[in-house]
């Protein structure tokens, strides 16, 4: 079992990698190295079926997490292709280097975006690329986990979904969303892709050696809360915005919970 996990997650690593360096040379003639956000999720379902395609475990398992995690790979891919149609490189990345010449950019948007996304998302992928390994047959924890996901994807879609839908209405300009979903947490999207990774990871635990891959939904929502989700967002909220701060008062951070006052 050991040989065919590290195979599996050498094809993922190699999946991962190869499409992370074949982004950062598309990235060079664009001069926008964002469109690595794009790859975000369609690189964990690459990583899924690399693993799939080399594993010998459960077959219904490995449809499972294949198919769990293309869905919602898909949807968040043609997500954010949707929503940098028509922008420039996100002011984050121009950020990093806008003050560098050529040569070193090129280099500094290769080691500190491309491939350390990449290590970040194959860490993430540890249960997706171990759950195809697994001969156990479907049971208990990966059907709660499948239920967990399906919770998680409905937030996270009804959530960008609603708010598109707000941003789209030229009245709304400038305002706080407080509506649907956004009503119970500040962070809809967030807390659904946090219940999307819980559970694929629950999938990969009914091998007792999933327990050990809590690494990767735990790293997936201290990302979306501390690093590049929740807190850089609502910081940049905070100063445009002076109606945010009534809504953070009166709205849960991120698990939902009915409105205060």
């Amino acid at each position: 079992m050991w040989g065919e996990l590290a195979l599996a997650a050498g094809a993922g690593a190699g999946a991962i990698f190869a499409a992370m360096l074949l982004l950062w040379l598309v990235s060079i003639p664009l001069k926008d190295a964002s469109i690595v956000d794009i790859f975000w999720g369609p690189g964990f379902a690459l990583a899924a079926w690399a693993a799939v395609a080399v594993a010998g475990g459960d077959p219904a398992r490995k449809w499972l997490v294949a198919a769990l995690t293309s869905v919602w790979a898909l949807r968040l891919g043609v997500y954010l292709l949707w929503r940098k149609r028509g922008h420039g490189e996100d002011p984050r990345y121009t950020a990093l280097v806008n003050h560098l010449g050529a040569e070193k950019r090129h280099r500094i948007t290769l080691t500190r975006v491309f491939l350390l996304q990449g290590v970040i998302m194959w860490i993430v992928a540890l249960p997706v690329m171990a759950a195809p390994v697994w001969r156990e047959p479907l049971g208990a924890f990966a059907y709660i986990g499948a239920a967990l996901w399906l919770i998680g994807f409905l937030f996270e879609s009804i959530g960008d979904w609603q708010m598109a839908r707000f941003k789209a209405d030229p009245a709304n300009a400038g305002a706080v969303m407080d509506r649907g979903l956004w009503r119970y947490t500040r962070h809809p999207n967030y807390f659904g892709d946090a219940c999307v990774w819980f559970g694929l990871w629950l999938v990969a635990c009914d091998h007792p050696l999933g327990f050990a891959l809590a690494i990767s939904p735990l790293l997936m929502t201290y990302f979306l809360v501390k690093v590049t989700g929740k807190a850089l967002l609502e910081r940049r909220l905070k100063r445009a915005k002076p109606d945010y701060a009534a809504y953070v008062a009166r709205t849960s951070g991120f698990f939902p919970l009915p409105p205060k006052g």
